[in-house]
């Protein structure tokens, strides 16, 4: 190991954390389409999303304002773990034998041990505020069940979780974590709603998926005027609150006296990858810097790679507003792997929108590729990450390679979303070589896609 000493942490001071979130609808050359309402067909109004969300998200769901001001509420939480740190990764360097810098913004820190909080604050602090009693909502690794119940704890609201049966099931510590902060998680597909039972019928979709789960919530705050809904990734309201990684991302890069190259983040419903690419992108449309900007998802889920642009539903009943995005179809239930919070048929409508602009890339990659990366990441970098950011970990990894071969200067920015401590049965399923790499197949693709709307816009 090389014993110079060189700086590997970059943190901001209080405060200089940003007071705003950044949107980039401001920024773009066109919209994104809008939802529809699944009766009507027609473009949906605040009126129809008022059952669900409270009016300042729905307001900021679409806003073009440039900038938001984060809440001093927001920002008084916000402090116990922001700033987050960025890290260079000297020591993964040196063991791949490249020239290519890497940094990582670490959001493991929080008190979910992910980005999640990031979004399920000010979630809960917007209804609170408009009276709201009870939150419900879906969970795929468990990380948003988590951050939404810490939050929840915060202000004093009821808050009820279900939880994709496969994830259910395999990790019984987030499950009680969530449990610890004063949720109440159900499997799904659950036998406590409408849905849920009618979906369990069919043995299929026992291991479950976040379109199920959705649907579960959504049914039951529908049903209770006291009752909301709150959504970890996907809306542009979500992926706005996650802005605050990458502009903190900027000023820390800064300090590094350094510029990307190349940006890389992995993809579920996009709100982690939002939230460190936007405030970069929008450096790139300014013409401040150029880096590429690549989305990293799974090979057994990959709405980007192989999905089509249409309007879908996002849950799988078909009870959510129709969104135009790259999606697999609502009734695909992907393979259980381990990165449960990447399992989702479909991706954000501004992701989407952003890869039909071609202002950025994606790439799919298996997941006994990501566990490679993942434990190497951890040999050198000594952080053990959650199964979603191993994903953008190997592609980083490909990208340094690449790096060793051209000798192109190459600077990677990628974000460690969260930590694995509550997945460690899927590194002990690795480490004995029992893990594998489903295939998707394109008559499973095919099936799928047969599900999506037949829509005449």
């Amino acid at each position: 190991m090389d014993e110079t000493v060189r700086q590997h942490k970059y943190v901001l001071s209080e405060d200089q954390m940003p007071t705003t979130w950044y949107n980039i609808m401001a920024d773009l050359p066109s919209p994104p389409p809008p939802p529809l309402h699944p009766g009507r067909m027609d473009p949906v109004g605040p009126e129809d999303l008022a059952p669900l969300f409270p009016m300042e998200l729905i307001l900021q769901e679409v806003s073009t304002d440039r900038y938001i001001d984060i809440p001093g509420g927001v920002l008084d939480v916000y402090r116990q773990w922001r700033p987050s740190p960025l890290f260079r990764a000297h020591r993964l360097e040196q063991a791949l034998g490249t020239p290519a810098r890497i940094y990582y913004k670490y959001e493991g820190v929080s008190p979910a041990g992910s980005h999640k909080p990031n979004t399920s604050v000010p979630q809960a602090y917007y209804n609170k505020k408009e009276g709201t009693k009870k939150l419900t909502t879906e969970t795929g690794a468990g990380q948003w069940g988590t951050a939404l119940s810490f939050a929840c704890a915060l202000y004093g609201l009821d808050c009820e979780v279900w939880q994709v049966g496969a994830s259910y099931d395999a990790k019984p510590y987030r499950r009680l974590m969530i449990e610890a902060f004063g949720a109440k998680v159900h499997r799904s597909p659950s036998d406590l709603t409408q849905v849920g039972r009618q979906l369990a019928e069919d043995p299929r979709n026992w291991s479950g998926s976040l379109g199920i789960a959705i649907s579960e919530a959504v049914e039951v705050a529908a049903m209770d005027p006291n009752t909301r809904y709150a959504l970890g990734s996907v809306l542009n309201h979500v992926l706005l609150h996650q802005t605050i990684i990458g502009q903190e991302a900027l000023l820390q890069l800064e300090m590094a006296g350094d510029t990307p190259t190349l940006i890389v983040g992995c993809t579920g419903g996009g709100s982690n990858f939002a939230g460190l690419s936007f405030p970069f992108i929008r450096e790139k449309i300014n013409g401040r810097m150029s880096p590429r900007i690549l989305a990293a998802e799974p090979a057994s889920c990959p709405s980007l790679t192989r999905g089509v642009y249409a309007y879908d539903f996002g849950d799988t009943a078909g009870m959510t507003p129709l969104m135009k995005m790259h999606t697999l179809g609502h009734n695909f239930i992907p393979d259980p792997i381990h990165a449960g919070g990447l399992r989702y048929h479909g991706m954000a409508p501004m992701i989407s929108h952003l890869y039909e602009l071609g202002m950025m890339d994606a790439e799919a990659v298996p997941q006994t590729e990501c566990f490679a990366a993942a434990i190497q990441f951890a040999r050198t970098e000594g952080i053990v990450p959650a199964p979603e950011p191993t994903h953008a970990i190997a592609l980083a990894i490909r990208e340094a390679l690449k790096a060793k071969e051209t000798g192109e200067e190459t600077v990677i920015l990628t974000a460690l979303c969260g930590h694995g401590h509550f997945d460690l049965a899927a590194y002990d399923q690795y480490l004995r070589g029992e893990m594998v790499d489903e295939e998707f197949t394109d008559a499973r693709l095919a099936e799928a896609l047969s599900s999506i709307p037949e829509l005449a816009v």
